[in-house]
C-alpha cells in the first residue's frame, strides 16, 4: 500500500489542484452555490477513489512483490498464488525473465571458463611435481652442499605446488574429502618426519607431547596439510638457532586438541584480527618476503570445512601458539 500512494502521489495532487482551480473559475463566473459545488467534488472524489481502488486491486500482488520480495524469489518466479495481468506488471515482468536468461547464460559461461582455469592449475600442478621428484631423487644421491641447496629449493617449489593445488580444490571441498578415525600422534609423526629436511636446515627441534591412544574424526589429506602449513609458517617465523617446536595434544571435557607453539618472533596484535584474510602479510610480510598470506586463510577455510575449531594466539618476540579443535 505505501509504495502504491507513492506512485499515486502526483495523480491526486493533480486531481485536487484542478479541482481546486475548476472551482476558483466558477467563482469567478458567479456561479456562488456552495453545495452544487461540495456535490460535484463529492462525486469527482468518488471517482478518483474507484480509480485508485480498481488499480491498487488490480497490481496488489506486483506491489506486494516489490515491496515484501521474498528470500528465495528468482526473477521469473512469483511470489503467490496471484499475478497481476495490467500492461505495465505484464511488461515488467517480460523484461526479467529476458534479464534472467541473459544472466543466466553469462553465468553459465563464466562458470565454464572458471572450472576449465582450475582443471587446468590442477593438471599443470601434477605435471610439475614428476619431474620436480625425479630432481628431488637425482640430488639425494649427491654430498656436494650445492646439491643439498637444490633440494631445499625443490622443497619449496613443493610446498608453493601443494598452496596452488589445495587452493584450487578448495571450491570443491564436498566431492575430495573422506573422514575416518585417525591416530593425532601418528598424523603428526608423518608430518614432522616428511619435513625433517626443513627441521634440520633450520636447526629446530620438534618436541611431541601428545596423549597416547588420541584419535579424531578428520580427513588425512587435508588435515596433513593444514599442519604442514601449521609448521611451515611456525619455523619460517622462527629466527633463533636451536630453537623448539612444540606439538601438544590433550582432552578437555568435550575436544580434543592439538597445540602447536613456536619460538618465532609473534606477530603484532593490530595484525591479528585479519590474519585469516587472503593474501594478507600484514608487517611480518614485509620483513618475509616468502609469505603469501594464504597459509592461514586457507587452514581457517579447510578447519570450518571438517568442523574443527581454530584459534590463534601470538605475542611479539615470544612465539605463537595454534589450536585445531576436534570434537569428541
Amino acid at each position: 500500500m505505501k509504495l502504491f500512494l507513492q506512485e499515486q502521489r502526483p495523480l491526486i495532487f493533480i486531481y485536487i489542484a484542478q479541482l481546486l482551480l475548476i472551482t476558483l473559475i466558477y467563482r469567478l463566473d458567479g456561479f456562488r452555490n456552495l453545495t452544487v459545488s461540495l456535490y460535484a467534488g463529492v462525486v469527482s472524489l468518488l471517482l478518483l477513489l474507484g480509480y485508485l481502488a480498481f488499480r491498487y486491486v488490480a497490481n496488489r500482488s506486483f506491489y506486494k512483490r516489490l515491496e515484501q520480495p521474498e528470500p528465495h524469489d528468482t526473477l521469473t518466479g512469483e511470489s503467490s498464488a496471484e499475478s497481476s495481468h495490467t500492461p505495465l506488471a505484464e511488461a515488467l515482468h517480460q523484461l526479467l525473465k529476458t534479464q534472467f536468461r541473459h544472466y543466466s547464460t553469462d553465468l553459465h559461461n563464466y562458470k565454464n571458463k572458471i572450472e576449465s582455469h582450475l582443471q587446468f592449475v590442477n593438471q599443470w600442478a601434477h605435471q610439475m611435481k614428476t619431474p620436480i621428484s625425479v630432481i628431488h631423487l637425482i640430488v639425494q644421491k649427491e654430498d656436494d652442499p650445492r646439491f643439498a641447496a637444490i633440494g631445499d629449493e625443490l622443497d619449496r617449489l613443493k610446498k608453493g605446488l601443494d598452496l596452488v593445488l589445495y587452493t584450487a580444490r578448495l571450491d570443491m571441498f564436498e566431492q575430495d574429502f573422506h573422514v575416518e578415525q585417525l591416530s593425532l600422534e601418528q598424523v603428526v609423526r608423518n608430518v614432522t618426519s616428511e619435513q625433517k629436511r626443513l627441521f634440520i636446515r633450520r636447526r629446530i627441534y620438534p618436541a611431541l607431547q601428545i596423549e597416547s591412544g588420541l584419535t579424531v574424526a578428520s580427513d588425512e589429506k587435508w588435515l596433513t596439510f593444514v599442519i604442514t602449513q601449521l609448521l611451515t609458517n611456525a619455523i619460517r617465523y622462527t629466527l633463533k638457532e636451536q630453537g623448539t617446536l612444540y606439538f601438544n595434544g590433550y582432552t578437555t571435557a568435550d575436544q580434543i586438541v592439538l597445540e602447536i607453539r613456536d619460538e618465532g618472533i609473534g606477530i603484532p596484535s593490530g595484525d591479528l584480527p585479519r590474519v585469516f584474510d587472503p593474501y594478507f602479510t600484514g608487517e611480518n610480510g614485509r620483513k618475509f618476503h616468502e609469505s603469501t598470506g594464504m597459509g592461514l586463510f586457507l587452514v581457517k577455510q579447510i578447519c570450518d570445512k571438517l568442523g574443527h575449531a581454530f584459534e590463534i594466539e601470538s605475542r611479539v618476540n615470544e612465539g605463537t601458539t595454534v589450536r585445531i579443535k576436534f570434537a569428541r
